[in-house]
């Protein structure tokens, strides 16, 4: 734009001599020289500090790469390139038969699981009925030892027979011990459970979910409303979860926000809300009209992360721009374009408003400018 303004000025300058039939001489030729070093340097560093333009500029959009949550081959793709999806829209289905098959297996596990953990309740109520059965076997075998006892004390029995009555009632007060164990051991069977389940089969559908989760993976949906570009994906071709190599890239439908680095000598006079003008390589001779609507908290060029190594002087000598958002006021002109187009663009502020004029013509020379190029 500087060469313009030179270019511009000269003109004018060469204009004036014929006009007014001036002679060149060592008076006239100089002070024109002068005259504009003075004057468009000027008005250069007036309109560049107030009224900031950058040719750095981009429509940034944001990407999502689909990366498959299980490893399968693919075996359909109806999804076609560029073609806009709704949220939830298939966007390629892989061969769910191992996934399948490991759900109706554990589906058959959790069947089986849930008839053992009915009998167990089967089974504590067998060792109640033997723990009852060993009770009055001890209660019989006690009722023999104590009339066996009388009888001896009177001299009706001997001290043998005595001996024999005492071991079956000590017997059986064993076996009560033994059927109260195995009671114990059917009850905490029957009463381990989590979340009011027996815990092999809250297992099993812990299991069951997962598999299900695995199955439901095997077909991949958009994420949101947008679509598929570049598409390279075929039947046939074997997916695999790695998130370094994702099988598609889904681009979002989100609103057109354009990005720009501006020098940081220009933070002073970006803020939110000020006037802002467009222009597009894609788009010559035309200027569209927009605002600031923030001015990025950080430079990239300044950050620093957590590492092993210290940080030397080279990190500081990066002069690093800031970046500036701005949306376009016609946002029909933005979905005309490819996203990603990059872009001029000059930002007004609100102080010395009569230089602005300025920036403003030269930002249309600039555009007309884009009809002239040459591809090697």
């Amino acid at each position: 734009m500087d060469l313009l303004l030179i270019m511009t000025y000269t003109a004018i300058c060469i204009a004036i001599f014929k006009i007014f039939k001036i002679p060149l001489n060592k008076w006239s030729i100089p002070t024109a020289i002068l005259g504009g070093i003075v004057i468009v340097g000027a008005m250069t560093l007036l309109m560049n500090y107030n009224h900031p333009f950058t040719q750095l500029g981009k429509q940034a959009f944001s990407t999502t790469p689909i990366v498959p949550g299980v490893r399968g081959r693919v075996i359909d793709v109806p999804v076609k390139a560029n073609q806009h999806l709704e949220k939830g829209d298939v966007l390629f289905k892989l061969d769910p038969t191992p996934f399948q098959a490991e759900v109706d297996k554990i589906e058959a596990q959790i069947k089986e699981a849930s008839q053992d953990a009915l009998g167990l309740e089967s089974t504590v109520l067998e060792a109640e009925a033997e723990r009852r059965r060993a009770i009055s076997e001890r209660d019989k075998a006690k009722r023999e030892y104590e009339r066996y006892q009388k009888g001896f004390n009177k001299g009706a029995f001997t001290e043998q027979e005595l001996d024999t009555k005492r071991q079956a009632y000590l017997s059986a007060e064993e076996a009560i011990n033994v059927t109260e164990a195995r009671l114990n051991q059917a009850n905490l069977a029957l009463n381990s459970q989590i979340g009011g389940q027996n815990t092999t089969v809250a297992r099993l559908l812990s299991e069951y979910r997962k598999a299900r989760f695995n199955l439901e993976q095997t077909v991949a949906r958009a994420p949101t409303d947008g679509f598929v570009t570049q598409l390279s994906l075929r039947p046939g071709m074997m997916a695999v979860p790695f998130p370094l190599s994702p099988v598609m890239t889904f681009i979002h439908d989100e609103e057109r926000i354009f990005t720009a680095a501006f020098r940081q000598n220009s933070l002073q006079r970006l803020a939110p809300g000020f006037e802002a003008e467009f222009i597009f390589p894609s788009m010559p001779g035309r200027v569209f009209q927009g605002e600031v609507i923030e001015v990025l908290p950080a430079i990239a060029e300044s950050q620093f992360r957590a590492q092993g190594s210290l940080i030397g002087t080279d990190a500081f000598k990066e002069n690093g721009r800031a970046l500036v958002s701005l949306k376009l006021d016609d946002d029909a002109i933005a979905h005309q374009l490819p996203l990603g187009a990059s872009f001029e663009v000059a930002v007004y502020s609100d102080r010395v408003h009569h230089v602005s004029i300025m920036r403003k013509i030269l930002i249309r020379m600039k555009s007309w400018q884009s009809y002239l190029y040459i591809d090697h």
